[in-house]
């Protein structure tokens, strides 16, 4: 599935991955390929990436690695949309 990380400043992230993981406001969830469409608020946590992912490198430090090879962003807020196997996460 195809993934678009997007702050207020840029476009953080965008690629093939195989799975995401949220901090929804009613607890994290993971999204993976064809996941019935959804729209969520999100709230403070990580989301988490799993797949071959390149992160450009003006972006890498807003990046870690996390466990089980996964790449992960903390955020404060922010709203995530699944749909066609497209998901895109508006991240502050």
């Amino acid at each position: 599935m195809y993934l678009e990380i997007v702050s207020p400043e840029a476009t953080l992230f965008a690629g093939e991955v195989t799975s995401v993981s949220v901090p929804g406001v009613n607890g994290e969830f993971q999204m993976l390929e064809n996941h019935a469409p959804i729209v969520s608020l999100l709230q403070e946590g990580k989301v988490k990436v799993k797949g071959n992912i390149i992160i450009e490198e003006e972006f890498q430090h807003k990046f870690t690695k996390g466990s089980d090879s996964e790449t992960v962003l903390e955020i404060t807020s922010g709203t995530v949309e699944m749909k066609d196997n497209k998901v895109i996460v508006l991240a502050d």
